[in-house]
């Protein structure tokens, strides 16, 4: 996993409600037994032609689609099944972070241990980054992990939530096992002082 502290970039909009995994990375691209490559396919239904073209109208085949860094996505993403893949796609596409008013509750934790950030802000705040993307694509703006906040071009900050455990682990830029590896000396020093115990649960 990559740390993320913070990061400044442009963004791009699917705006559609209820995005389910299944669109994110559809279910023919799961026999992979890791993620290298998935994000080719990221989208590929929408994203492709019949013959396997680009379709030019896709937002992620324009130039600005393929430059951002942060996905703009409608309400409820990522709901269906809970397969990592969607994630993995995202990331694999070259995505950091995903803004929506709300994801389902798997891709979310998925999203979390992989190191993608979701990020949940208020229906006024999505309107406002929509109306600024139309107005200028190449808007800019910057997520701050360690103060939980999105900064908008007009400076203010909108604060999103995220659990103190995820949040340590992606600002490290380790995972749930990494972080309990980190702390290998601290479980060492206790199983030593409690080795009754340790060998009576053994």
């Amino acid at each position: 996993m990559e740390k993320f502290a913070t990061l400044t970039a442009t963004m791009v909009a699917i705006p559609t409600e209820n995005i389910d995994t299944d669109q994110i990375i559809p279910a023919r691209f799961l026999k992979v037994t890791d993620k290298a490559g998935l994000g080719d396919n990221l989208f590929c239904d929408w994203r492709y032609n019949a013959d396997g073209t680009p379709n030019p109208d896709f937002v992620l085949n324009t130039t600005q689609g393929k430059k951002a860094k942060i996905l703009l996505a409608g309400d409820n993403f990522g709901c269906g099944s809970s397969r990592e893949h969607a994630p993995w796609a995202i990331m694999g596409y070259g995505f950091q972070a995903v803004i929506s008013t709300s994801f389902a509750d798997i891709f979310c934790n998925n999203s979390l241990k992989l190191g993608l950030l979701p990020i949940a802000v208020d229906k006024e705040t999505h309107l406002q980054l929509l109306s600024l993307l139309e107005e200028e694509p190449a808007t800019q703006i910057t997520i701050e992990l360690q103060n939980q906040a999105v900064v908008l071009p007009d400076g203010r900050k909108v604060t999103f939530p995220i659990d103190n455990f995820s949040k340590t682990c992606i600002l490290k830029g380790v995972d749930q096992l990494g972080y309990l590896q980190s702390h290998a000396a601290a479980i060492e020093v206790y199983e030593a002082n409690h080795a009754d115990r340790v060998n009576t649960l053994a």
